[in-house]
Parts: C-alpha cells; structure tokens; sequence
C-alpha cells in the first residue's frame, strides 16, 4: 500500500515512524520537530490530532514536511474526517474509543475518496475494559494478546463491509512478550501490512529494552513493515533506535558511522566509555557507512581492528591506530579523539569515492 510517498507492505523496505511530542496547533514548534525527526531517519510522522484547532494546523505543517503525516485520532471521529480533508495520507483509528458503525463509516467513506490509508491500532487499553460486567469476568482468564485480535476482528468487518482495503493493523501492549505473540496471531490470520510497536514502554533505558526484543524478534521472523520506537523522551532518539535496529538486522543500509565499543574490564588502562562518546559526536554527521572500532586492550583488539575501517587500541597513556585492519601509528592519550576522526574522514571519502565510481 502507498501512504504518500512512502510504500508500506510487500516486498518494501521496512520504514521508521516518528511522532511528535510538540502541541500540534503550535505549527512553528511542531513543523519543526517534523523536519528534525525526518532529518534524524524518519520515513513517516505522526501527529496528534485531539482538538479542531490540530486538525486546522495541518493544512500548515503538511506542506512544510519533507515526509508522509500521519494523524493520531482518539475520541472524535470529526477529527479524522479534518485530519483527511486537512491532508494526512494516513490516520489512525483506536477502537476502544471510536467504535461507533456510522462513524466508522463516514471516516472509510472520506478515506477511500481522498486515496488516505488507515490504521486500526488495538493495545492493551482497548480490552482491559468493558462495559458488560459478565463478559469482562469471562475474558480475564483469556490471554491479552489473543483479547487484542479478537478487538481487531471485530473492528474490521466494517471495513469489509465497505471493501475498504487500504489498511495497516497493529497490537500493542507495555510486554514484549504480549506483544510478540498478538503480531504472530495477526501474522497468520491477515494480510495486511503490520505497524509494529511496543505503547507505553517506560524510559529511554527500559523503552529501548522493550521495543528491541519485541520488534527484533518479529522483524526477524519476516513479520512487520512499518515501525515505531515510543518511549518517554526526546523523539529524535526514538527514530534514531529505529534506525539502529533496522540497520543491526540488515533491513536498512547504514548511511553513517557504525561505533563498536568493548565493554571495558579489569585490563582496560584508559577512560574507553569517555573515548568512546567523543568519537561518535564528533563523528555525527559523517555520511558514509564506515566501522569505527574502540577497544581497551590487546586481548580483542587487534581482531576488532581487523574488521573495522578505522580503530584504536588503548593501552595506558597511548593507544595503536588502524586502517584497515593495519597499524598506523602510536598515538597519545590527549591526541587519541583528534587522529580517529582525522582518519575516518579519510575513510568516508574513500568509501564515496569508491561508491560513486561503482555507480558509474
């Protein structure tokens, strides 16, 4: 399916989404955070839409986005009909809080007319409640993942009813194991395209946990087309995660530096995590997919150097430089940051200069 410029589904690449944190009738802040999330890797954006005045931003900030907007609907169905008129080529309904037939409906309707995509995203939230106190007894002993696709299959037969196809499906719980198995189950009973998602997955440090072991053991298991990575933070580090697990699961070229860094010991004599985090702000921004390895000692090191296009080899006041598996030079402590970037520039030049007389 095509959601703008973006291909969802089949034989595409698997695409990042991003989504703002930014009020969206504040236009200026949240067309923004738009332009950095795309810059930062994102195929697609998110935006939520609760009030008419976010659903009247998007006729502003659509056309001062790089990428694909997607509308976040909760509550009102008026909303999606804006977000669609406004120009979003793609919203997301929650069934736990838009479940009226006629109003599902009208959306279907504007949607096919205006060529827009929909998501029917289930979480954990869209069962844990229901109003038949008999019926909500008799579901406790049932497993939550297999609750959330019995949700999505009742949600759906209005679109099959209105033979509207252009969907997205997605299940999302807080549990990586919930969530791997609703996927697997969605997996094997449709055939639409699968937006994968860990919601409500805690911190930096416990969010990227989560979404890592859920969506890498899905992506792995050739389940899923879109994603996104949502934790309590700043957006750009969401999408950046996004990219990185694409990238470790060979789903996306890399475009930039891959860093390897040993995880230190008793032998290391040198600050390796300090070297380690100058090197790779120092190095953002250097748009070539060269390896840069940092390593404390000579137990792995050499072998880490082999593989890598530029590396260092720390011992106690200086380190061994590399290229290309070969050792350069000795280099002291003070100097060590300065010679690593100086020799992966040369690196990512070579590597474009290399790739570009391919190309011809």
């Amino acid at each position: 399916m095509r959601v703008g410029t973006v291909i969802i589904g089949g034989s595409a690449a698997v695409s990042v989404q991003g989504m703002t944190k930014t009020p969206t009738a504040d236009v200026e802040s949240t067309a923004a955070q738009v332009q950095a999330l795309a810059a930062a890797g994102a195929d697609l954006v998110r935006l939520a839409v609760p009030s008419r005045q976010d659903t009247a931003a998007l006729r502003r900030i659509i056309p001062r986005s790089p990428v694909p907007i997607v509308a976040d609907v909760h509550f009102h169905y008026d909303r999606a009909l804006e977000a669609i008129d406004a120009g979003a080529v793609k919203i997301r309904l929650n069934p736990a809080n838009i479940s009226d037939d006629r109003q599902v409906r009208r959306v279907i309707a504007a949607a096919t007319d205006a060529g827009a995509a929909i998501r029917v995203g289930v979480n954990e939230g869209s069962v844990v409640e229901r109003a038949d106190t008999a019926r909500r007894q008799a579901d406790s002993s049932r497993p939550l993942d297999e609750l959330m696709v019995d949700k999505l299959a009742e949600y759906l037969e209005v679109f099959h009813q209105e033979r509207f196809e252009n969907l997205v499906l997605s299940a999302k719980s807080h549990d990586a194991f919930t969530t791997i198995a609703a996927y697997r189950r969605i997996a094997q009973r449709w055939n639409y395209p699968l937006h994968l998602g860990v919601t409500h997955s805690g911190t930096p440090r416990s969010g990227a946990i989560r979404s890592a072991a859920a969506l890498g053991a899905l992506l792995s298991e050739g389940i899923g087309d879109t994603i996104r990575v949502s934790y309590a933070g700043d957006p750009l580090r969401e999408v950046a995660a996004g990219v990185d697990l694409l990238c470790s699961l060979r789903l996306r070229a890399r475009t930039g530096p891959e860093l390897i860094a040993c995880p230190t010991c008793g032998r290391a004599r040198m600050d390796v995590v300090r070297l380690a985090e100058e090197i790779d702000a120092a190095l953002a921004g250097l748009a070539a997919p060269i390896t840069i390895a940092v390593m404390g000692c000579a137990v792995n090191g050499p072998g880490e150097a082999a593989n890598a296009d530029v590396a260092i080899c720390a011992g106690d006041g200086k380190a061994v430089l590399y290229r290309n598996g070969k050792v350069l030079r000795s280099v002291e402590a003070s100097r060590i940051v300065q010679a690593v970037v100086a020799e992966a520039r040369i690196a990512a030049q070579e590597r474009l200069s290399s790739t570009f007389a391919n190309f011809l």
